[in-house]
């Protein structure tokens, strides 16, 4: 029961929700949680501003590696196995919902936690919903975990 759970992050306080329900999820099963950052590349194939895309890209690489760690401090305290991967979507085409889904297929993830933010309206038709992506292509349960960004909350 749920033994390899993948669990997305990107640093906001809700993906943080997340890693602490796979790690709950974990501790019950004796399971392994699986920490993933996709750096969202596609965007920036087809950027032609003023600022660097490599640049650009190394922050986002950054971003992860610091969300890895976090979640991976998440971890150790409650004893459960971590694994944490930074990975990168790949073409033009690619989003971070298709990557998630690899990475998914790939470890044979039994379980996949995600974050969402609740974005309504005109919010969500310009962001799109990676975990509303997600969950129409998965082939494994998926946990949403609702979350709210602490000065919304107010």
């Amino acid at each position: 029961m749920y033994k390899k759970i993948l669990v997305a992050v990107d640093g906001s306080h809700t993906s943080k929700q997340a890693v602490q329900e796979a790690l709950k999820m974990a501790s019950v099963t004796s399971g392994t949680v699986h920490a993933v950052f996709v750096v969202d590349t596609s965007p920036l194939f087809s950027y032609a501003g003023y600022f660097d895309p490599v640049a650009l890209t190394d922050a986002l690489r950054n971003d992860g590696r610091i969300a890895l760690e976090d979640a991976q401090a998440a971890c150790k305290p409650s004893g459960v196995a971590c694994a944490t991967e930074l990975i990168e979507t790949g073409q033009l085409n690619d989003d971070v919902a298709h990557a998630l889904q690899r990475c998914a297929e790939r470890i044979g993830a039994e379980l996949v936690v995600l974050g969402t933010h609740g974005r309504r309206g005109v919010k969500r038709l310009v962001l799109g919903s990676v975990a509303e992506r997600f969950v129409r292509m998965s082939r494994c349960p998926v946990l949403l975990v609702r979350g709210s960004e602490p000065q919304e909350e107010a």
